[in-house]
């Protein structure tokens, strides 16, 4: 984990910045049970389809997108959150340009 995390106030949507035609991401915490990571996603652009070995928990915290769950389409917006079940397709994409916050507990 990045030391300049500790004991601070932080703004999620401030942590992370959008890139012209990309994803960006950014993790805040790694540990050996789990990863909290950030993803800036401009529209249009996403994550093809893949599986993980553990669940995951997506919060939007800023504009929209789709995330497919085993083929069930989703339609997230901010403040929506979902949990991806382990061993489960997903994939992910920018309806207009979003951030999320990806925390996956590795047990």
């Amino acid at each position: 984990m990045d030391q300049g995390y500790l004991d601070k106030l932080f703004q999620l949507k401030d942590m992370i910045n959008y890139e012209n035609n990309s994803v960006v991401s950014r993790t805040i915490v790694e540990k050996n049970n789990g990863t909290i990571t950030l993803f800036a996603f401009a529209e249009n652009q996403g994550l093809s389809e893949h599986t993980a070995p553990f669940d995951a928990l997506v919060y939007v915290f800023d504009g929209e997108a789709e995330i497919k769950i085993a083929g069930n389409p989703h339609h997230l917006k901010t403040g929506d959150l979902i949990i991806m079940p382990a061993n489960k397709p997903h994939s992910v994409k920018a309806v207009k340009n979003f951030k999320m916050m990806l925390v996956m507990i590795r047990s």
